[in-house]
């Protein structure tokens, strides 16, 4: 294990990684539809509103019938008009993952997950993959039964954006982050849907370390199976970024490639994610801009890249337009939550790392 550093270099990170995620969360919210807002209609949007290269939170529409097909929620979450973070599932599932390691530790069971989703979430705010699972939870099921039966999103994106916390809490050690990660996933997801879910923890993990993003994606790469369409789709992103092939082509070759899955399936998200944080190369504005653009599910990915960049850069190389609008305030449906103090999850989450690399030395 490589040692992350000084107790303010690893507070530093991981508030780093919790502003990235609900900034980058932030951006991708109002055109989060990706049948409908497409790389190309996101960028004809930008464009009209002259804000291509894209720096900070998405312009206001320029014409009413953009605003009406944009989500109801962009009121309070373009340029302008951000006062403290929009409520969205992408950050739910990080503040209740860190109420569960607060509450049961790290060797909290599948089961636990479940019943703190009972205790701690609206049932209506829940979707897809989860949504199914808390319904089997409610009838009385157990993972992981709870994943599998009547649930047709066994491969969505869901336990993926569940993730970052397990990252956070296992700096350096993205095989210990994956295994968490796994825990949590299996009781909605199966499949390629647990292997986002560990890929992703174990990125975050990886990310206080690696010399490089490129270093990030290979040692989450080790943590799937290699076999996985997952695997083989990210090895994928990777190899034609490094042919030189521009992020333009790059998304539409792997688009191509993976057109049947649908834009909620976490195989192509998770290549729009690994695309924009390849060509983002470690800047945390180029990161989430090139995120967003590729389309798909765009908030949930916008998150993801921002939690990495946000852990690459630290908190105080995040610029200013994108922390400053959110107040240090976030919005929650997680019982108890509502109103946090984003600094407050951060200091929190900060004390399981370190009692979590105290444990693991121990052990």
């Amino acid at each position: 294990m490589t040692p992350v550093g000084t107790e303010p270099e690893l507070a530093d990170r991981i508030l780093g990684g919790w502003l990235g995620r609900i900034a980058g969360n932030m951006l991708g919210k109002p055109v989060e539809q990706g049948d409908l807002w497409t790389r190309d209609r996101i960028d004809q949007y930008l464009r009209q509103a002259a804000a291509l290269p894209l720096t900070d939170y998405l312009p206001e529409p320029v014409s009413e019938d953009d605003g009406l097909r944009l989500r109801p929620e962009w009121r309070q979450c373009v340029r302008g008009r951000i006062h403290g973070s929009c409520r969205d599932d992408d950050v739910d599932y990080a503040i209740l993952g860190l109420d569960l390691l607060e509450t049961h530790g790290f060797g909290f069971s599948t089961e636990q997950v479940g019943d703190l989703w009972l205790l701690r979430l609206p049932y209506l705010q829940t979707f897809t993959a989860e949504r199914a699972a808390y319904r089997n939870l409610a009838n009385g099921l157990k993972p992981p039964l709870t994943a599998t039966y009547d649930n047709p999103y066994q491969e969505w994106i869901g336990a993926l954006i569940r993730a970052d916390i397990y990252g956070w809490t296992c700096p350096g050690v993205p095989r210990r982050a994956a295994s968490l990660a796994r825990r949590d996933a299996v009781l909605s997801h199966t499949g390629n849907g647990v292997y986002g879910a560990m890929f992703a923890a174990g990125l975050i993990a990886a990310a206080f370390t690696a010399p490089t993003v490129r270093h990030a994606v290979d040692q989450a790469l080790a943590v799937i199976p290699a076999s996985s369409r997952l695997a083989r789709t990210v090895r994928r992103v990777v190899s034609l970024h490094g042919t030189r092939m521009s992020w333009e082509d790059t998304l539409t070759t792997v688009a191509e490639e993976t057109a049947r899955l649908g834009w909620i399936h976490t195989v192509p998200n998770a290549a729009v994610l690994t695309a924009g944080l390849l060509y983002g190369d470690g800047d945390f504005t180029r990161t989430i801009a090139l995120t967003v653009r590729g389309g798909l599910d765009t908030d949930s990915n916008g998150a993801t890249a921002g939690s990495v960049a946000g852990v690459l850069t630290g908190a105080q190389a995040i610029p200013d337009q994108w922390t400053e609008p959110l107040e240090d305030t976030v919005r929650s449906a997680v019982f108890g939550f509502d109103g946090a103090r984003i600094s407050e999850l951060a200091e929190r989450t900060v004390r399981l790392a370190e009692a979590g690399t105290e444990a693991s030395a121990a052990g």
